[in-house]
């Protein structure tokens, strides 16, 4: 019976930690719907450079970006830890992005969350949303709305 209250707790969130080089960046597993090993991406002309073309997701075509570009960061780096993350959001539906590496999932309290001040002058601050403190540091918890937008 505890197990089952360990993730329904109101207060605490469930994130995936993600590597994107060296940082470390968690996205609310609610949104996740799939994470699957790189596989074979069909280029889409004519689309901004992060985008990297299309995906078959048994049976159903999903586009997929590069997190590393949207994010500003070098071209990725195709290794046996890169995974494809499949996200659905209403407003933005399926799509996929690519990342470094895969960590694992953890669960983050309310006090454990700090909001990210407007006024922080960071590289990646319009996509990050606030930091999460761990026993593995910090993490950079990322506004998918914010990443998922048209603009560069």
């Amino acid at each position: 019976m505890d197990e089952l209250k360990i993730g329904t707790n109101s207060g605490s969130v469930q994130y995936i930690v993600i590597k994107l080089g060296d940082e470390s960046y968690g996205i609310n597993i609610s949104y996740v719907e799939n994470i699957t090993r790189m596989v074979h991406i069909t280029r889409v002309p004519k689309v901004a450079n992060y985008l990297k073309g299309v995906i078959n997701l048994r049976g159903e075509v999903v586009p997929v970006m590069s997190l590393r570009l949207k994010m500003g960061l070098d071209e990725d780096e195709y290794t046996k830890n890169t995974r494809v993350i499949i996200l659905k959001l209403e407003q933005h539906g399926t799509i996929g992005i690519i990342v470094d590496e895969v960590k694992e999932v953890v669960t983050l309290e309310e006090g454990q969350i700090e909001k990210v001040s407007a006024d922080a002058n960071t590289e990646h601050s319009n996509y990050v949303v606030s930091v999460g403190k761990c026993d593995q540091g910090l993490i950079s918890l990322l506004d998918l709305n914010a990443v998922l937008t048209e603009q560069v």
